[in-house]
Protein backbone atom coordinates (compact mmCIF):
# COMPACT_ATOMS: atom_id res chain seq x y z
CA UNK A 1 0.00 0.00 0.00
CA UNK A 2 1.44 3.39 -0.99
CA UNK A 3 2.11 6.24 1.42
CA UNK A 4 -0.60 8.24 -0.29
CA UNK A 5 -3.13 5.46 0.13
CA UNK A 6 -2.16 5.10 3.78
CA UNK A 7 -2.59 8.82 4.24
CA UNK A 8 -5.97 8.76 2.61
CA UNK A 9 -7.12 5.89 4.84
CA UNK A 10 -5.86 7.81 7.86
CA UNK A 11 -7.68 10.98 6.78
CA UNK A 12 -10.88 9.04 6.24
CA UNK A 13 -10.55 7.53 9.71
CA UNK A 14 -10.01 10.92 11.32
CA UNK A 15 -12.88 12.48 9.36
CA UNK A 16 -15.30 9.71 10.31
CA UNK A 17 -14.24 9.88 13.96
CA UNK A 18 -14.85 13.63 13.96
CA UNK A 19 -18.24 13.26 12.35
CA UNK A 20 -17.18 15.07 9.19
CA UNK A 21 -18.18 12.30 6.83
CA UNK A 22 -21.65 10.84 6.67
CA UNK A 23 -21.65 7.12 6.08
CA UNK A 24 -24.87 5.59 4.78
CA UNK A 25 -26.97 3.66 7.25
CA UNK A 26 -27.10 0.71 4.87
CA UNK A 27 -24.16 -1.26 3.51
CA UNK A 28 -22.79 -0.30 0.10
CA UNK A 29 -21.70 -3.84 -0.60
CA UNK A 30 -21.39 -4.91 -4.22
CA UNK A 31 -24.67 -6.17 -5.65
CA UNK A 32 -25.07 -9.91 -6.10
CA UNK A 33 -26.04 -9.39 -9.72
CA UNK A 34 -23.91 -6.83 -11.53
CA UNK A 35 -26.54 -6.34 -14.23
CA UNK A 36 -28.95 -5.06 -11.57
CA UNK A 37 -26.92 -1.88 -11.31
CA UNK A 38 -26.94 0.66 -14.14
CA UNK A 39 -23.69 1.84 -15.67
CA UNK A 40 -22.87 5.55 -15.75
CA UNK A 41 -21.23 7.43 -18.59
CA UNK A 42 -20.74 10.98 -17.33
CA UNK A 43 -19.56 13.40 -20.02
CA UNK A 44 -18.42 16.86 -18.95
CA UNK A 45 -17.49 19.44 -21.57
CA UNK A 46 -15.30 22.44 -20.74
CA UNK A 47 -16.59 25.95 -21.55
CA UNK A 48 -19.44 24.80 -23.80
CA UNK A 49 -22.13 27.48 -23.97
CA UNK A 50 -25.82 26.93 -23.30
CA UNK A 51 -26.75 27.12 -26.98
CA UNK A 52 -23.59 25.79 -28.64
CA UNK A 53 -25.59 22.66 -29.58
CA UNK A 54 -28.19 22.24 -32.29
CA UNK A 55 -30.95 21.06 -29.94
CA UNK A 56 -30.36 24.18 -27.85
CA UNK A 57 -30.65 26.49 -30.83
CA UNK A 58 -27.29 26.65 -32.62
CA UNK A 59 -27.64 27.21 -36.36
CA UNK A 60 -23.90 27.22 -37.09
CA UNK A 61 -22.44 24.34 -35.06
CA UNK A 62 -23.33 20.84 -36.22
CA UNK A 63 -24.05 18.39 -33.40
CA UNK A 64 -26.20 15.53 -34.77
CA UNK A 65 -24.99 12.99 -32.17
CA UNK A 66 -25.70 15.21 -29.18
CA UNK A 67 -29.06 16.13 -30.71
CA UNK A 68 -29.81 12.42 -31.03
CA UNK A 69 -28.84 11.91 -27.40
CA UNK A 70 -31.31 14.63 -26.39
CA UNK A 71 -34.01 13.02 -28.51
CA UNK A 72 -33.50 9.76 -26.62
CA UNK A 73 -33.48 11.33 -23.16
CA UNK A 74 -34.39 14.49 -21.25
CA UNK A 75 -33.11 17.95 -22.12
CA UNK A 76 -32.98 20.52 -19.33
CA UNK A 77 -33.62 24.16 -20.21
CA UNK A 78 -32.72 25.64 -16.81
CA UNK A 79 -29.72 23.56 -15.75
CA UNK A 80 -26.97 25.38 -13.90
CA UNK A 81 -23.32 24.95 -13.10
CA UNK A 82 -22.57 25.66 -9.46
CA UNK A 83 -20.07 28.30 -10.53
CA UNK A 84 -19.10 30.41 -13.57
CA UNK A 85 -15.59 28.88 -13.77
CA UNK A 86 -14.38 25.30 -13.92
CA UNK A 87 -12.75 23.97 -10.72
CA UNK A 88 -15.58 24.95 -8.35
CA UNK A 89 -18.22 23.32 -10.55
CA UNK A 90 -16.12 20.17 -10.90
CA UNK A 91 -15.78 19.99 -7.11
CA UNK A 92 -19.54 20.41 -6.73
CA UNK A 93 -20.17 17.40 -8.99
CA UNK A 94 -17.69 15.25 -7.10
CA UNK A 95 -18.97 16.18 -3.63
CA UNK A 96 -22.58 17.32 -3.92
CA UNK A 97 -21.62 20.52 -2.11
CA UNK A 98 -21.80 24.18 -3.06
CA UNK A 99 -18.37 25.64 -3.88
CA UNK A 100 -18.88 28.32 -1.20
CA UNK A 101 -19.17 25.57 1.41
CA UNK A 102 -16.08 23.81 0.02
CA UNK A 103 -14.11 27.08 -0.11
CA UNK A 104 -13.20 26.26 -3.73
CA UNK A 105 -14.45 29.49 -5.28
CA UNK A 106 -11.99 30.09 -8.12
CA UNK A 107 -10.22 28.02 -10.73
CA UNK A 108 -7.33 26.29 -9.02
CA UNK A 109 -4.09 28.13 -9.70
CA UNK A 110 -5.73 31.51 -10.29
CA UNK A 111 -3.79 33.28 -7.57
CA UNK A 112 -5.10 36.20 -5.52
CA UNK A 113 -5.99 39.47 -7.22
CA UNK A 114 -5.68 42.87 -5.58
CA UNK A 115 -7.69 45.62 -7.21
CA UNK A 116 -10.41 47.68 -5.59
CA UNK A 117 -10.99 44.57 -3.51
CA UNK A 118 -8.65 41.81 -2.39
CA UNK A 119 -10.03 38.51 -3.65
CA UNK A 120 -11.25 36.06 -1.05
CA UNK A 121 -9.06 33.19 0.11
CA UNK A 122 -9.85 29.83 -1.47
CA UNK A 123 -8.64 26.24 -1.32
CA UNK A 124 -6.40 24.89 -4.08
CA UNK A 125 -7.50 21.27 -3.84
CA UNK A 126 -10.56 19.16 -3.16
CA UNK A 127 -10.09 17.75 0.32
CA UNK A 128 -9.33 14.05 0.65
CA UNK A 129 -11.81 13.93 3.53
CA UNK A 130 -14.68 14.32 1.05
CA UNK A 131 -16.41 11.12 -0.03
CA UNK A 132 -16.66 11.64 -3.78
CA UNK A 133 -19.39 10.18 -5.96
CA UNK A 134 -16.67 7.94 -7.42
CA UNK A 135 -15.84 6.59 -3.96
CA UNK A 136 -19.50 6.01 -3.14
CA UNK A 137 -20.01 4.01 -6.34
CA UNK A 138 -16.70 2.19 -5.98
CA UNK A 139 -17.72 1.07 -2.49
CA UNK A 140 -20.88 -0.33 -4.10
CA UNK A 141 -18.89 -2.51 -6.49
CA UNK A 142 -18.46 -0.17 -9.44
CA UNK A 143 -15.35 0.05 -11.60
CA UNK A 144 -14.45 3.71 -11.85
CA UNK A 145 -12.52 5.45 -14.60
CA UNK A 146 -11.56 9.10 -15.03
CA UNK A 147 -10.34 10.34 -18.41
CA UNK A 148 -9.54 13.95 -19.26
CA UNK A 149 -9.43 17.22 -17.35
CA UNK A 150 -9.34 17.11 -13.54
CA UNK A 151 -8.13 20.52 -12.26
CA UNK A 152 -9.02 19.80 -8.60
CA UNK A 153 -5.58 19.81 -7.02
CA UNK A 154 -2.11 21.19 -7.63
CA UNK A 155 -0.22 18.10 -6.48
CA UNK A 156 -0.43 14.41 -7.39
CA UNK A 157 -1.90 13.31 -4.06
CA UNK A 158 -5.16 15.07 -4.96
CA UNK A 159 -5.49 13.57 -8.45
CA UNK A 160 -8.38 11.25 -9.47
CA UNK A 161 -6.63 8.01 -8.51
CA UNK A 162 -6.71 9.21 -4.90
CA UNK A 163 -10.31 10.42 -5.04
CA UNK A 164 -12.12 7.20 -5.87
CA UNK A 165 -11.09 6.35 -9.44
CA UNK A 166 -9.47 3.05 -10.32
CA UNK A 167 -8.11 4.58 -13.50
CA UNK A 168 -6.86 8.08 -14.23
CA UNK A 169 -5.80 9.04 -17.73
CA UNK A 170 -4.83 12.65 -18.48
CA UNK A 171 -6.19 14.09 -15.23
CA UNK A 172 -3.75 16.41 -13.47
CA UNK A 173 -3.38 19.97 -12.18
CA UNK A 174 -3.75 21.92 -15.42
CA UNK A 175 -7.02 23.32 -16.68
CA UNK A 176 -6.07 23.26 -20.36
CA UNK A 177 -3.63 21.47 -22.66
CA UNK A 178 -0.64 23.17 -24.19
CA UNK A 179 -1.94 21.91 -27.54
CA UNK A 180 -4.83 19.80 -28.83
CA UNK A 181 -2.42 17.97 -31.14
CA UNK A 182 0.07 15.28 -30.15
CA UNK A 183 2.28 15.55 -28.11
CA UNK A 184 -0.23 17.93 -26.46
CA UNK A 185 2.14 20.67 -25.36
CA UNK A 186 3.22 24.00 -26.75
CA UNK A 187 6.75 24.85 -27.84
CA UNK A 188 7.69 25.64 -24.23
CA UNK A 189 6.42 22.29 -22.99
CA UNK A 190 3.56 23.97 -21.13
CA UNK A 191 0.68 21.81 -19.88
CA UNK A 192 1.83 18.58 -21.44
CA UNK A 193 -1.06 16.15 -20.87
CA UNK A 194 0.10 13.14 -18.84
CA UNK A 195 -0.42 9.47 -19.68
CA UNK A 196 -0.57 10.11 -23.43
CA UNK A 197 3.12 9.80 -24.26
CA UNK A 198 2.56 7.32 -27.05
CA UNK A 199 0.78 8.83 -30.02
CA UNK A 200 0.99 9.79 -33.66
CA UNK A 201 1.66 13.18 -35.27
CA UNK A 202 -1.65 14.84 -36.07
CA UNK A 203 -3.50 12.92 -33.35
CA UNK A 204 -6.22 15.12 -31.83
CA UNK A 205 -6.78 15.24 -28.07
CA UNK A 206 -10.58 14.92 -28.16
CA UNK A 207 -10.25 11.82 -30.34
CA UNK A 208 -7.53 10.33 -28.16
CA UNK A 209 -9.56 10.74 -24.96
CA UNK A 210 -12.45 9.05 -26.74
CA UNK A 211 -10.15 6.17 -27.75
CA UNK A 212 -9.12 5.72 -24.12
CA UNK A 213 -12.76 5.84 -23.03
CA UNK A 214 -13.71 3.12 -25.49
CA UNK A 215 -10.89 0.95 -24.10
CA UNK A 216 -12.36 1.40 -20.62
CA UNK A 217 -15.84 0.47 -21.80
CA UNK A 218 -14.58 -2.70 -23.45
CA UNK A 219 -12.51 -3.70 -20.42
CA UNK A 220 -15.40 -3.19 -17.99
CA UNK A 221 -18.38 -4.33 -20.03
CA UNK A 222 -19.16 -7.24 -17.69
CA UNK A 223 -19.46 -5.26 -14.44
CA UNK A 224 -21.10 -2.01 -13.36
CA UNK A 225 -18.97 1.03 -14.10
CA UNK A 226 -18.68 4.79 -13.81
CA UNK A 227 -16.80 6.30 -16.72
CA UNK A 228 -16.24 10.00 -16.18
CA UNK A 229 -15.05 11.52 -19.46
CA UNK A 230 -14.05 15.10 -18.84
CA UNK A 231 -13.09 16.61 -22.19
CA UNK A 232 -10.57 19.45 -22.28
CA UNK A 233 -12.50 20.79 -25.25
CA UNK A 234 -13.84 23.33 -26.01
CA UNK A 235 -11.51 25.30 -23.73
CA UNK A 236 -8.72 27.41 -25.20
CA UNK A 237 -6.26 27.16 -26.89
CA UNK A 238 -8.55 27.29 -29.92
CA UNK A 239 -7.39 24.41 -32.11
CA UNK A 240 -9.42 22.35 -34.51
CA UNK A 241 -8.59 19.75 -37.13
CA UNK A 242 -7.82 21.52 -40.39
CA UNK A 243 -10.55 19.81 -42.37
CA UNK A 244 -13.20 20.87 -39.84
CA UNK A 245 -11.93 24.44 -39.68
CA UNK A 246 -12.08 24.64 -43.48
CA UNK A 247 -15.58 23.16 -43.47
CA UNK A 248 -16.89 25.93 -41.23
CA UNK A 249 -14.97 28.63 -43.06
CA UNK A 250 -16.79 27.55 -46.19
CA UNK A 251 -20.09 27.40 -44.36
CA UNK A 252 -19.53 30.91 -43.08
CA UNK A 253 -18.73 32.22 -46.55
CA UNK A 254 -21.93 30.72 -47.90
CA UNK A 255 -24.10 32.44 -45.35
CA UNK A 256 -26.14 35.41 -46.47
CA UNK A 257 -25.15 37.40 -43.41
CA UNK A 258 -21.71 39.08 -43.34
CA UNK A 259 -18.96 36.86 -41.93
CA UNK A 260 -17.85 39.36 -39.29
CA UNK A 261 -19.56 39.09 -35.93
CA UNK A 262 -21.16 42.22 -34.47
CA UNK A 263 -19.80 43.04 -31.03
CA UNK A 264 -21.87 44.14 -28.06
CA UNK A 265 -19.80 46.69 -26.15
CA UNK A 266 -20.84 47.45 -22.60
CA UNK A 267 -19.40 48.75 -19.37
CA UNK A 268 -17.24 45.81 -18.39
CA UNK A 269 -16.32 44.17 -21.67
CA UNK A 270 -17.14 43.08 -25.21
CA UNK A 271 -19.48 40.22 -26.05
CA UNK A 272 -19.68 38.21 -29.26
CA UNK A 273 -23.24 38.22 -30.58
CA UNK A 274 -23.03 35.49 -33.24
CA UNK A 275 -21.64 31.96 -33.48
CA UNK A 276 -19.22 32.39 -36.36
CA UNK A 277 -15.80 31.09 -35.32
CA UNK A 278 -14.74 28.22 -37.66
CA UNK A 279 -12.07 26.88 -35.30
CA UNK A 280 -14.41 26.80 -32.33
CA UNK A 281 -17.12 25.19 -34.46
CA UNK A 282 -14.66 22.48 -35.45
CA UNK A 283 -13.88 21.81 -31.80
CA UNK A 284 -17.60 21.50 -31.05
CA UNK A 285 -17.99 19.03 -33.92
CA UNK A 286 -15.11 16.90 -32.60
CA UNK A 287 -16.89 16.71 -29.23
CA UNK A 288 -20.07 15.67 -31.03
CA UNK A 289 -18.20 12.97 -32.95
CA UNK A 290 -16.87 11.72 -29.61
CA UNK A 291 -20.43 11.32 -28.32
CA UNK A 292 -21.36 9.42 -31.47
CA UNK A 293 -18.46 7.00 -31.13
CA UNK A 294 -19.23 6.35 -27.46
CA UNK A 295 -22.93 5.70 -27.98
CA UNK A 296 -22.12 3.40 -30.90
CA UNK A 297 -19.65 1.48 -28.72
CA UNK A 298 -22.29 1.04 -26.01
CA UNK A 299 -24.62 -0.36 -28.65
CA UNK A 300 -22.00 -2.76 -30.00
CA UNK A 301 -21.18 -4.00 -26.48
CA UNK A 302 -24.88 -4.53 -25.72
CA UNK A 303 -24.63 -1.93 -22.94
CA UNK A 304 -26.97 0.63 -24.44
CA UNK A 305 -30.06 -0.27 -22.37
CA UNK A 306 -28.20 -0.49 -19.07
CA UNK A 307 -26.09 2.66 -19.30
CA UNK A 308 -27.19 6.07 -18.07
CA UNK A 309 -25.58 8.91 -20.01
CA UNK A 310 -25.18 12.33 -18.40
CA UNK A 311 -23.99 15.25 -20.52
CA UNK A 312 -23.19 18.74 -19.25
CA UNK A 313 -20.77 21.68 -19.40
CA UNK A 314 -18.82 23.02 -16.42
CA UNK A 315 -19.54 26.71 -17.01
CA UNK A 316 -20.81 29.06 -19.68
CA UNK A 317 -19.28 29.64 -23.08
CA UNK A 318 -16.38 32.06 -23.43
CA UNK A 319 -18.12 35.01 -25.01
CA UNK A 320 -17.34 38.14 -22.94
CA UNK A 321 -13.86 39.57 -22.38
CA UNK A 322 -12.58 43.07 -21.48
CA UNK A 323 -10.93 43.96 -24.80
CA UNK A 324 -11.97 41.37 -27.39
CA UNK A 325 -14.98 39.06 -27.46
CA UNK A 326 -14.66 35.32 -26.88
CA UNK A 327 -15.06 32.66 -29.61
CA UNK A 328 -18.78 31.89 -29.15
CA UNK A 329 -22.10 33.55 -28.42
CA UNK A 330 -24.75 32.47 -25.92
CA UNK A 331 -27.39 35.04 -26.81
CA UNK A 332 -30.09 35.60 -25.69
CA UNK A 333 -28.28 34.95 -22.38
CA UNK A 334 -26.14 37.73 -20.98
CA UNK A 335 -22.33 37.55 -20.73
CA UNK A 336 -20.60 34.16 -20.48
CA UNK A 337 -17.87 32.26 -18.68
CA UNK A 338 -16.69 34.02 -15.55
CA UNK A 339 -19.93 35.88 -14.85
CA UNK A 340 -22.88 35.21 -12.56
CA UNK A 341 -25.20 36.36 -15.33
CA UNK A 342 -27.07 33.50 -17.01
CA UNK A 343 -24.51 33.19 -19.80
CA UNK A 344 -21.87 32.16 -17.27
CA UNK A 345 -23.84 29.55 -15.35
CA UNK A 346 -26.75 28.18 -17.42
CA UNK A 347 -25.64 25.02 -19.20
CA UNK A 348 -26.69 22.44 -21.76
CA UNK A 349 -27.65 19.31 -19.82
CA UNK A 350 -28.99 16.02 -21.14
CA UNK A 351 -29.71 12.77 -19.31
CA UNK A 352 -30.49 9.51 -21.09
CA UNK A 353 -31.88 6.84 -18.77
CA UNK A 354 -33.15 3.98 -20.94
CA UNK A 355 -36.60 2.59 -20.12
CA UNK A 356 -37.12 5.28 -17.46
CA UNK A 357 -36.82 8.72 -19.08
CA UNK A 358 -39.34 9.42 -21.81
CA UNK A 359 -37.43 10.02 -25.08
CA UNK A 360 -37.52 13.63 -26.24
CA UNK A 361 -38.66 14.97 -22.86
CA UNK A 362 -37.74 18.47 -21.70
CA UNK A 363 -37.62 19.89 -18.18
CA UNK A 364 -37.71 23.57 -17.18
CA UNK A 365 -37.29 23.04 -13.44
CA UNK A 366 -34.06 24.68 -12.26
CA UNK A 367 -31.41 22.08 -11.38
CA UNK A 368 -27.73 22.44 -10.51
CA UNK A 369 -24.52 20.43 -10.66
CA UNK A 370 -24.60 19.38 -6.97
CA UNK A 371 -27.73 17.37 -7.85
CA UNK A 372 -25.82 14.71 -9.77
CA UNK A 373 -24.45 13.03 -6.63
CA UNK A 374 -27.76 12.10 -4.93
CA UNK A 375 -29.40 11.49 -8.29
CA UNK A 376 -26.80 8.91 -9.29
CA UNK A 377 -27.03 7.18 -5.91
CA UNK A 378 -30.79 6.88 -6.28
CA UNK A 379 -30.48 5.71 -9.87
CA UNK A 380 -28.13 2.96 -8.67
CA UNK A 381 -30.51 1.92 -5.90
CA UNK A 382 -28.08 3.04 -3.20
CA UNK A 383 -28.87 4.88 0.03
CA UNK A 384 -28.49 8.65 -0.05
CA UNK A 385 -25.74 10.35 1.96
CA UNK A 386 -27.38 13.68 2.88
CA UNK A 387 -24.54 14.95 5.06
CA UNK A 388 -22.18 14.51 2.13
CA UNK A 389 -24.28 15.84 -0.77
CA UNK A 390 -25.85 18.43 1.52
CA UNK A 391 -26.47 20.98 -1.25
CA UNK A 392 -27.72 18.53 -3.87
CA UNK A 393 -31.21 17.22 -4.55
CA UNK A 394 -32.07 13.99 -6.34
CA UNK A 395 -33.78 14.88 -9.60
CA UNK A 396 -35.11 11.35 -10.13
CA UNK A 397 -38.71 12.61 -9.76
CA UNK A 398 -38.08 15.04 -12.62
CA UNK A 399 -36.55 12.33 -14.77
CA UNK A 400 -39.47 10.00 -14.12
CA UNK A 401 -41.90 12.91 -14.53
CA UNK A 402 -43.49 11.74 -11.29
CA UNK A 403 -43.03 14.83 -9.13
CA UNK A 404 -40.91 17.88 -8.34
CA UNK A 405 -37.96 18.59 -6.07
CA UNK A 406 -38.12 20.49 -2.80
CA UNK A 407 -35.80 23.46 -3.15
CA UNK A 408 -36.32 27.08 -2.24
CA UNK A 409 -33.40 28.75 -3.99
CA UNK A 410 -30.10 28.30 -5.85
CA UNK A 411 -26.92 30.15 -4.85
CA UNK A 412 -23.64 31.15 -6.52
CA UNK A 413 -20.60 32.78 -4.93
CA UNK A 414 -17.67 34.14 -6.93
CA UNK A 415 -15.71 36.50 -4.62
CA UNK A 416 -12.89 36.95 -7.12
CA UNK A 417 -11.90 38.87 -10.23
CA UNK A 418 -11.76 36.98 -13.52
CA UNK A 419 -10.14 37.55 -16.89
CA UNK A 420 -13.60 37.91 -18.45
CA UNK A 421 -13.92 41.26 -16.68
CA UNK A 422 -16.02 39.92 -13.84
CA UNK A 423 -15.83 41.69 -10.50
CA UNK A 424 -16.50 39.85 -7.21
CA UNK A 425 -20.17 38.94 -6.88
CA UNK A 426 -22.72 36.43 -5.60
CA UNK A 427 -26.15 35.48 -6.91
CA UNK A 428 -29.40 33.82 -5.95
CA UNK A 429 -32.26 32.45 -8.03
CA UNK A 430 -35.60 32.02 -6.24
CA UNK A 431 -38.57 31.05 -8.40
CA UNK A 432 -38.24 33.27 -11.47
CA UNK A 433 -36.31 36.06 -9.76
CA UNK A 434 -32.52 36.29 -9.92
CA UNK A 435 -30.48 38.76 -7.89
CA UNK A 436 -26.76 39.49 -8.30
CA UNK A 437 -24.85 41.27 -5.54
CA UNK A 438 -21.65 43.05 -6.64
CA UNK A 439 -19.20 43.66 -3.81
CA UNK A 440 -17.09 46.55 -5.11
CA UNK A 441 -19.87 49.08 -4.63
CA UNK A 442 -22.42 46.87 -2.82
CA UNK A 443 -25.03 47.31 -5.55
CA UNK A 444 -27.55 44.66 -6.56
CA UNK A 445 -29.33 43.84 -9.81
CA UNK A 446 -32.66 42.03 -9.95
CA UNK A 447 -34.15 40.24 -12.95
CA UNK A 448 -37.31 38.27 -13.71
CA UNK A 449 -35.97 35.37 -15.77
CA UNK A 450 -39.42 34.32 -16.94
CA UNK A 451 -39.93 37.64 -18.73
CA UNK A 452 -36.28 38.59 -19.23
CA UNK A 453 -33.92 35.63 -19.53
CA UNK A 454 -31.34 37.96 -21.08
CA UNK A 455 -31.19 40.01 -17.86
CA UNK A 456 -31.59 43.35 -19.57
CA UNK A 457 -34.21 45.01 -17.33
CA UNK A 458 -32.93 45.62 -13.81
CA UNK A 459 -35.86 45.55 -11.37
CA UNK A 460 -33.90 46.36 -8.20
CA UNK A 461 -35.32 49.89 -7.96
CA UNK A 462 -38.88 49.16 -9.19
CA UNK A 463 -39.14 46.15 -6.83
CA UNK A 464 -37.06 47.08 -3.75
CA UNK A 465 -38.89 44.70 -1.40
CA UNK A 466 -38.06 41.67 -3.55
CA UNK A 467 -34.47 42.85 -3.98
CA UNK A 468 -34.04 43.30 -0.22
CA UNK A 469 -35.58 39.90 0.52
CA UNK A 470 -33.32 38.07 -1.94
CA UNK A 471 -30.19 39.94 -0.86
CA UNK A 472 -30.85 39.07 2.78
CA UNK A 473 -31.53 35.44 1.87
CA UNK A 474 -28.36 35.24 -0.21
CA UNK A 475 -26.18 36.72 2.52
CA UNK A 476 -27.85 34.51 5.11
CA UNK A 477 -27.02 31.40 3.10
CA UNK A 478 -23.41 32.44 2.54
CA UNK A 479 -23.03 33.13 6.25
CA UNK A 480 -24.53 29.72 7.07
CA UNK A 481 -21.85 27.93 5.00
CA UNK A 482 -19.09 30.16 6.39
CA UNK A 483 -18.24 31.50 2.94
CA UNK A 484 -15.11 33.57 2.40
CA UNK A 485 -15.56 37.15 1.16
CA UNK A 486 -13.36 39.71 -0.59
CA UNK A 487 -11.88 42.52 1.48
CA UNK A 488 -11.30 46.20 0.82
CA UNK A 489 -7.85 46.99 -0.53
CA UNK A 490 -6.37 49.80 1.58
CA UNK A 491 -3.77 50.53 -1.11
CA UNK A 492 -6.30 50.91 -3.95
CA UNK A 493 -6.35 54.29 -5.71
CA UNK A 494 -9.16 55.09 -8.14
Amino acid sequence: MSAITNRRTFLKHIAVSAGVLALPSCSLAAPKTAKAKPNFLFILIDDMGWNDIGCYGSKFHETPNIDKLAASGMRFTDAYAAHPVCSPTRASIMTGKNPARLKITDWIGAGKHKRQLISADYKHQMALEETTIAEALKDAGYSTGFIGKWHLGETEEFYPQHQGFDLNIAGHKAGSPGSYFYPYKNNRGYNSVPDLDEGQPGEYLTDRLTDESIKFLKANKDKPFLLYLSHYAVHTPLMSKEELTNKYKKKLEEQVAPPSSPIDEHGWGKTRTAQDNPVYAGMVQSVDESIGRLTQTLKELDLEDNTIIIFMSDNGGLTTLPNNPGPTSVLPLRAGKGWCFEGGIREPMIIRWPKVVKPGATCSTPVISMDFYPTMLEMAGLPLMPKQHIDGKSIVPLLKQSGNIDREALYWHYPHYHGSGHRPSSAIRMDNYKLIHFYEDDHVELYNLKDDMGERKDLAKPKPDIAKKLKNKLQGYLKSVNANFPAKNPDYKD
